[in-house]
């Protein structure tokens, strides 16, 4: 049973331009982000999905130096750049994370695969109910649902987002074509990023980082921007602004 895990990686951020590149005590934020994933036991094989511009070229070439596979694809279809990235490895399960997101949990990575395994859920996620911190953020998918979406997707918004398609098709959002599961969360922690889209939110990590490492769990990441109220550096950065962007441009 293969487990592909594909992180999107691109240097063309509007917000925060070159953002995965930014270096935070000697490691760039994509080095971080691998690396944490690279304790993942559930992941057969990770995969960087950048782009065919040649300013991602960078980003192909320090995945090639970590020992990282790379794959290069459409700058705006991402569910375009998904799908061609994993159809030569046809693995049973596609994991997708973003590396804007360098302190993401192994553990949970683990924990929702496990959970699409389980329920043999065509679709499984941490954030089908968001209560998760913003950056924790974990999606498993059969290979045959991204292929599915692939085919039959047309809104920009489901091309540029690779999973709208898939989520609104599953039964838990009232659809057929896919059955789906929600990873929960005990109490809500939404109203706190752990992403990187903006300056404050680089801010943010960096203040992290520079407090406990790179190798804690999401909880003690979580509780520490609680107990020092670190989440006023970036309240009020919208959750998703980039999806719902997209979604006003259907």
């Amino acid at each position: 049973m293969k487990t592909l895990l594909i992180t999107q990686a691109r240097t063309g951020s509007t917000r925060l331009p070159n953002k995965v590149l930014k270096v935070i005590e000697g490691k760039t934020v994509l080095e971080i982000h691998i690396e944490r994933l690279q304790k993942c036991k559930n992941v057969s094989q990770i995969l960087v999905a950048t782009t065919v511009d040649e300013a991602d070229d960078i980003i192909y070439k320090m995945c090639s130096s970590m020992g990282v596979n790379a794959f290069k694809g459409s700058i705006d279809d991402v569910l375009d750049r998904f799908y061609q990235a994993a159809k030569s490895i046809r693995p049973e399960w596609v994991v997708r994370v973003t590396s804007d997101c360098p302190l993401i949990d192994p553990l949970i990575v683990d924990a929702v695969i496990a959970l699409a395994i389980v329920n043999d859920a065509d679709y499984c996620s941490n954030t089908l109910i968001e209560h998760f911190p913003d950056g924790q953020d974990v999606e498993v998918f059969k290979f045959s649902a991204l292929q599915k979406a692939w085919q039959q997707a047309e809104l920009k918004s489901e091309r540029e987002h690779v999973t709208p398609y898939i989520r609104k098709n599953t039964n838990f959002n009232g659809g057929k074509l896919f059955t789906a599961v929600n990873f929960p969360c005990w109490t809500n922690f939404s109203d706190i990023r752990m992403t990187i889209d903006e300056p404050d939110d680089f801010e943010l990590i960096k203040r992290l980082i520079n407090d406990l490492g790179v190798n804690e769990t999401w909880i003690t990441y979580t509780n520490h921007i609680i107990s020092n109220t670190l989440y006023t550096i970036n309240k009020n950065i919208i959750r998703n602004e980039g999806f719902l962007k997209s979604l006003k441009n259907d």
